[in-house]
């Protein structure tokens, strides 16, 4: 493997101090009670999150989503969206506590995942930006499957490793990183990567619930919307299973419901349809998932062109 190329002494030095910066404040964090530092966290955002371009975003996508509610209705969600995302902030810099807590994290339907374990064969997980979705692999890895994961690079690699060990007891199996916009080339390379990984037996875990721009454009929420096949593409390829996972908060605690249900794959003589009416499939359950805790959703992500 080829060396990584040397960054330039002043961009290092710009690394080394964000870098630092963050192991500060994720230890003055840690000082706290998780719920009591999650609790101040969603009080501040929720005070300055419409002082933020990406709240106007929010309000916009729930305007679309949900036309029957009011303008009230759909600000009280989208500050209760911000509330939540205080609470995920400290709960990542917290997850191998949480993860060490069994009473945090009740797994709905566990039972099935488990009777699956040694006849489960290649398996793509997909999950959403809700309640704290960091946590949504966890059956999955609970029922000793070894899941690996796809997550986005973060530009600074001391912060990247340092997220990367973090996440190590959700994702077992390995991570593989992607840019937020990869080009053409470096999209094919991950994607063979992970296709290949699948093919060999493994399991891996990824959100698909952003615009892609080069995506299949499904039904959301009425809309179209450009939405990520590759989960599709590779069950549909290599004979893969698709769980589809939430985690829901329960509560203002850093406790949730984590569940996932397996989708059925159709094997026609049309690929490209059956790729599609996939990509269809997964992104109405997450609309039905969505519906029940609006809350919960990450709407201030782009989702519609």
């Amino acid at each position: 493997m080829a060396d990584a190329p040397a960054i330039p002494p002043l961009r290092d030095l710009r690394y080394r101090l964000e870098y630092l910066g963050l192991r500060i404040l994720i230890g003055l964090v840690r000082l706290f009670p998780v719920d009591l530092a999650g609790s101040v966290s969603a009080k501040f955002w929720r005070l300055i999150a419409p002082y933020n371009r990406r709240h106007s975003r929010a309000l916009a996508n729930l305007e679309r989503a949900f036309p029957d509610k009011t303008p009230g209705e759909r600000e009280g969600i989208a500050l209760r969206m911000w509330e939540n995302l205080g609470r995920v902030m400290v709960e990542t810099m917290n997850i191998d506590r949480i993860l060490k807590q069994p009473d945090r994290l009740h797994v709905t339907n566990g039972h099935v995942i488990a009777r699956y374990k040694d006849k489960m064969g290649p398996v793509l997980i997909v999950t959403m930006h809700m309640g704290n979705w960091e946590l949504g692999m966890w059956p999955i890895t609970l029922a000793g499957v070894r899941p690996g994961g796809v997550y986005r690079l973060v530009k600074n690699p001391y912060v990247d490793r340092y997220l990367r060990s973090q996440r190590e007891d959700l994702y077992p199996g390995g991570l593989f990183g992607s840019r937020h916009a990869p080009g053409k080339e470096e999209g094919q390379k991950t994607a063979r990567l992970i296709m290949d990984y699948v093919r060999q037996g493994g399991r891996l875990g990824f959100i698909s619930d952003l615009y892609d721009a080069q995506g299949i454009e499904v039904p959301f929420f009425g809309y179209p919307a450009k939405s990520m096949p590759i989960a599709a593409m590779i069950a549909r390829r290599v004979g893969a299973r698709i769980w589809i996972g939430r985690c829901v908060r329960i509560g203002k605690r850093a406790c949730f419901d984590i569940n996932v249900n397996e989708l059925r794959i159709p094997r026609t003589n049309n690929q490209a349809e059956d790729i599609r009416n996939i990509t269809a499939a997964i992104q109405r359950h997450f609309e039905f998932w969505i519906r029940e805790n609006p809350e919960q959703f990450m709407w201030s992500n782009r989702r519609w062109s």
